[in-house]
């Protein structure tokens, strides 16, 4: 069995300025890392599976987020810096914070049955962590590499940091 790696909104919407949630230029500092990690992981054999936000234009989530990822844009592409590694069938479109609600990930994952899942992206605070918990909820081991997770507030992606570790019992490497 291989590793199976969460690639969480690592897209255009969250990591390109000018769009509405654009997670910041910090947040961009990840994408080396997690074009390294992605590499690493590929050549080993594992599964990579992008889970990317795309909402209808009237989602109920814009009560609370600005309008972003709507179906149809450009915003829930995967950014061009990672697209190398995305293939016909493994990008999986999301709606909600957690990657598992009402997606096929968890079907993906049975079918997998990984060692591990390895969750990478933005935001920390919000779709990593509502995806890990998840995970975790589904008994999975669960590792986030900290340098390859961002978010908008500093403070947030501290406090989930901690929250995976201590908490869901996630391995923060």
């Amino acid at each position: 069995m291989a590793n199976v790696v969460l690639v969480i909104d690592m897209v255009k919407g969250f990591l390109e300025p000018g769009h509405n949630l654009y997670c910041g230029d910090e947040s961009r500092e990840i994408i080396p890392r997690v074009n390294a990690l992605l590499t690493r992981e590929q050549a080993a054999g594992s599964e990579i599976l992008f889970i990317s936000d795309h909402h209808d234009p009237d989602d109920l989530e814009f009560q609370v987020f600005p309008v972003h990822c709507v179906k149809g844009t450009e915003e829930p592409n995967v950014i061009h810096e990672l697209a190398e590694f995305v293939t016909g069938d493994n990008v999986i479109p999301k709606n909600r914070y957690s990657g598992f609600f009402n997606t096929p990930l968890d079907a993906r994952l049975d079918a997998a049955s990984p060692d591990k899942i390895i969750i990478c992206g933005v935001c920390t605070d919000i779709c990593v962590l509502h995806t890990a918990s998840d995970a975790r909820n589904r008994d999975y081991a669960v590792e986030v590499p900290a340098d390859c997770v961002a978010s908008f507030n500093p403070d947030a992606h501290g406090w989930a940091l901690s929250h995976l570790k201590d908490i869901l019992g996630a391995k923060v490497i």
